[in-house]
């Protein structure tokens, strides 16, 4: 057995000669297996352990977890995609971790749905019945896939009418939250 060279050869060398056992080395296994308890700290594996238990963490940096985080993607889906659909894609892509887009079901529409439309999205959001009925008859593949939610938001509005903003809000926003 050669001399040891370091301080740390020398005192493992003694605690070992001596009979003694490290108890700090000890306490830190647990059903035999050692953790590196460096890594409970790193800021992915506290953020990994707060979105399991259901916590935001940490609460003032919200917003920037939320800019890391890929968008949700939400399609707005009206008739005509000249009222409805264009405030409400308006309403909601100022909302941090959303990215909206509209469209129409009509032929005369602004902007008629395709199917990229359908792929780019996460959640799809009709305001009528006859919106989704739609979309179920001319997409059924591509739709069958993806969560379908309708507002049930008649065409009584005009383009970001107050009444309108509130009720996108109060019918869109828990639908939202409940994606995230």
């Amino acid at each position: 057995m050669s001399h040891p060279t370091s301080r740390a050869e020398r005192r493992a060398l003694a605690r070992k000669l001596d009979g003694r056992t490290d108890h700090r080395a000890q306490s830190f296994r647990r059903l035999g297996i050692e953790k590196d308890w460096k890594k409970l700290y790193w800021r992915k594996n506290k953020l990994h352990r707060a979105r399991q238990i259901g916590k935001i963490w940490p609460n003032r940096e919200w917003e920037k977890l939320m800019a890391d985080a890929a968008p949700l993607r939400v399609l707005f889906v009206c008739s005509r995609n000249r009222l409805r659909s264009p405030t409400a894609e308006a309403v909601f892509n100022a909302v941090a971790g959303v990215e909206a887009r509209s469209a129409g079901t009509a032929r005369d529409a602004d902007w008629q749905v395709t199917m990229d439309d359908i792929r780019w999205a996460d959640l799809i959001v009709c305001m009528e019945d006859k919106h989704a009925n739609r979309l179920r008859a001319d997409f059924r593949q591509a739709v069958s896939h993806k969560r379908v939610c309708v507002l049930g938001i008649p065409d009584d509005y005009k383009f970001m009418q107050e009444e309108l903003v509130a009720l996108l809000r109060k019918r869109g926003m828990p639908l939202i939250r409940a994606q995230e």
